[in-house]
């Protein structure tokens, strides 16, 4: 069985439409504008794999039909990727068993800050809980059977992972990749890239740094994400490079 990838979300941290905004793509009637936080599923094997939690997770699922998630990948800890984590506890219920949250160190330090009561078993706590059990990467590691190779890069001044599992590679909030990470990029069928506006940004590829990333990559298909409401689908879509697009909430795209 190949890869499955559903986009939960993919948009800016604001989400759009944003807050009080009267922009034309915060007003847009175009649904590929509206954006969730961004966060993904991948499905093999009759596993459920989901990178980030973000704050619509329990909407971005049921939106999206999702009935399973075996594990947890988290890219860090900043709060657009992170604090719809209490979510996952209707996974636990579903698989009758404690999911398995995978990061670096420093992320999952953080996030037992946040969360800490779904990382502690405490048979008083008066109400339904995550039950999650931290697994700090430090190097590949195996999900289902499947290789899962951590992509380090930078994202301004934090250094986070995106992920690879088969030709898939899901890379958000990116502003830089190192020398070592670009050959683990190679022979790409599908890969996720963080391309948050036109203009510059500390912490993120703008749309023209996504892009020349993605010539250097040479994936098959590139689907860019973490998009703010300065990138209107239709009109943006309309001027990339053929195989290269834009993301947008409820995508479903396959992979060997």
């Amino acid at each position: 069985m190949g890869l499955r990838l559903t986009i939960l979300g993919s948009g800016t941290s604001h989400g759009i439409p944003m807050i009080a905004c009267r922009c034309e793509v915060c007003r847009s009637s175009d649904p590929r504008d509206r954006r969730t936080r961004t966060s993904a599923l991948l499905e093999y094997d009759g596993l459920g794999v989901l990178i980030d939690t973000a704050p619509e997770l329990r909407l971005q699922c049921v939106a999206c039909g999702v009935t399973r998630v075996d594990a947890v990948l988290l890219t860090h800890a900043h709060a657009d990727h992170v604090v719809g984590l209490d979510d996952v506890r209707r996974f636990n219920d579903l698989l009758g068993c404690e999911l398995p949250v995978y990061g670096a160190a420093d992320t999952l330090a953080r996030v037992r800050e946040m969360f800490r009561y779904a990382f502690e078993d405490d048979p008083s706590y008066p109400s339904a809980k995550p039950q999650l059990r931290a697994e700090p990467i430090t190097g590949l590691f195996e999900i289902g059977g499947r290789l899962v190779t951590p992509l380090p890069y930078w994202h301004g001044p934090a250094r986070v992972l995106g992920f690879r599992i088969g030709d898939i590679a899901y890379c958000p909030d990116c502003s830089a990749i190192p020398d070592e990470t670009w050959p683990l990029l190679a022979g790409l069928d599908v890969l996720v890239l963080d391309a948050l506006r036109r203009r510059p940004h500390p912490t993120h590829f703008n749309l023209e740094q996504a892009l020349a990333a993605a010539a250097r990559i040479g994936a098959r298909r590139t689907l860019l994400t973490h998009i703010a409401h300065e990138l209107g689908h239709a009109a943006t879509s309309a001027a990339l490079p053929p195989g290269v697009e834009l993301a947008y909430d409820g995508l479903v795209c396959e992979a060997g």
